[in-house]
């Protein structure tokens, strides 16, 4: 008897759990597809492509624009068609979210509305960078809010996925915290300095000089917090080894983006490539940083869950705070 009802209790908890791997792994996907697209929309300020295609939605009044298709066109119509699908993934998150809420953490279908949110104000900025001719105040916008998506996202698939913390992380999550603060910042001056071409005039002419030293003089608060979750990670004790291999990943992503970021500068943006990667790499250290900083939280959640607990209770089953529960 007892074993026909362990089987059922089984088999109820993996009905309850495909609903969350379901999801979890469509905001991977979507994750992803987003760091795609953010390098596309790279290339094609790089290139000078962002007015390519002079409408908006469709490319001279087409989906498919084979006339006139060339470099520039297929970047920025690639790039709006990358938008477009997942902007389709996000609505698909959304709808899946609140259906199988039931069975989901509580917070996930808000969570899920807000990322579609996101989403859609990218879309509206998106057709504006166009018709108003690649204003830069709105193409910075374009670039912080497609960051803050991927941010978003990670956080959902990160709390999605299963991990059990050591209990050993201490003030690791703040400091992750804020490194994420700041490299996002920073993004945003790079933003700022590309979408007015600071680096180019101030070779040229001297003008905007300012805008391009500040993103460099930018770089020393959010370089300093990174490093020092790495040696933070180093000489803490019985550190979780994922939480370990993400600090180690974000201190190569540093070093990668700084040495890009001194080529791109001494080559004066002549290198699209380098452009390219200089920003994509920026993108997969936030959201490394961004990754690493919600396991901390989850473990240093489920070390401080567990001290509440009389001595000898333990705590087992879905309801701890490690499996991300809705409970």
């Amino acid at each position: 008897m007892n074993e026909i009802v362990l089987k059922q209790q089984n088999e109820a908890a993996l009905v309850q759990q495909k609903p969350k791997e379901l999801i979890r792994r469509l905001v991977w996907k979507i994750c992803i597809a987003t760091l795609i697209l953010m390098a596309i929309g790279s290339a094609t300020r790089v290139m000078n492509a962002g007015l390519a295609c002079p409408d908006w939605p469709l490319c001279y009044g087409e989906l498919l624009p084979a006339k006139q298709m060339n470099l520039q066109v297929f970047l920025e119509w690639f790039h709006r068609l990358d938008a477009a699908l997942i902007g389709l993934s996000a609505i698909a998150l959304c709808g899946l979210s609140w259906w199988h809420r039931r069975a989901l953490p509580n917070w996930l279908p808000w969570a899920s509305t807000f990322a579609l949110f996101l989403i859609v104000f990218q879309g509206i900025l998106g057709g504006l960078t166009v018709t108003e001719l690649l204003r830069f105040d709105i193409v910075t916008a374009h670039l912080g809010t497609a960051l803050l998506f991927f941010s978003t996202l990670l956080i959902v698939g990160t709390a999605l996925t299963p991990y059990q913390g050591t209990g050993t992380v201490g003030k690791l999550p703040w400091v992750g915290l804020i490194a994420t603060v700041l490299v996002y910042l920073q993004s945003l001056l790079g933003a700022v300095v590309g979408s007015r071409w600071a680096l180019h005039q101030c070779f040229g002419d001297s003008q905007l000089c300012g805008v391009m030293y500040g993103h460099i003089i930018g770089l020393v608060p959010p370089t300093v917090a990174t490093l020092a979750i790495v040696l933070i990670s180093w000489w803490t004790p019985a550190l979780h080894p994922a939480l370990r291999r993400l600090a180690n990943m974000a201190g190569g992503l540093l070093i990668l983006q700084l040495v890009l970021g001194v080529a791109t500068f001494r080559l004066h943006l002549q290198v699209e490539p380098l452009t390219v990667s200089h920003q994509a790499v920026g993108a997969s250290l936030l959201g490394t940083l961004v990754v690493f900083t919600v396991l901390a939280l989850r473990d240093w959640a489920a070390s401080r869950e567990i001290g509440s607990y009389p001595v000898g209770f333990t705590v087992t089953g879905t309801n701890s705070p490690a499996n991300g529960s809705n409970q």
